[in-house]
């Protein structure tokens, strides 16, 4: 592990405070990605998410300095996570109620510190203690390094997904026993 590493849960609440840093780590991360991964789509999606009931983000940070996250939430009842399935899916595949599915929604780390196990320390760190179920979360198709690095700690490919966000992707849909 990476000597000064830190890893640290926030609640809604307590993200707002470093909103502004976790915007600017994102805009680092996806510059140059399109009008999807703008910071005022961005933005939008973090309010939306934060106000959802168990919202969670873990951060990293290496002597002080911010240098990746991840977020997630449970999937409610009448979510609207899955509109957007391109291929069919099994009987009751979609059906939420609150505790089946944590939906991890953005996993990154800044591109310097990529490759030294950061990214599995803050997955691990937010899903090791969940009551859910299950897992989910969307990857872009040509995202070769997270695909191979989601298949290694247990994630399987179900289908795509093209979320109703303006300009977004077509995403895979990945899942995993929690």
């Amino acid at each position: 592990m990476i000597e000064g590493l830190q890893l640290r849960h926030h609640s809604a609440d307590e993200a707002k405070e470093i909103l502004d840093q976790l915007v600017g780590l994102y805009l680092e991360v996806y510059a140059g990605g399109g009008e999807f991964y703008s910071e005022d789509r961005y933005r939008r999606q973090l309010d939306l998410h934060m106000q959802r009931a168990g919202w969670e983000l873990a951060t990293a940070t290496v002597n002080g300095a911010s240098v990746g996250y991840i977020y997630g939430f449970p999937l409610p009842p009448q979510t609207r996570w899955w509109d957007g399935i391109h291929e069919p899916v099994p009987p009751g595949f979609t059906e939420e109620n609150g505790k089946r599915t944590f939906a991890l929604s953005e996993l990154l780390v800044h591109p310097a510190w990529r490759r030294q196990g950061i990214a599995k320390a803050l997955h691990d760190a937010l899903i090791q203690n969940r009551i859910e179920t299950r897992a989910t979360l969307l990857v872009r198709p040509d995202n070769v390094a997270a695909q191979m690095a989601y298949r290694s700690w247990g994630w399987g490919n179900v289908t795509k997904l093209q979320p109703a966000w303006e300009n977004a992707p077509v995403f895979n849909v990945l899942i995993r026993a929690i």
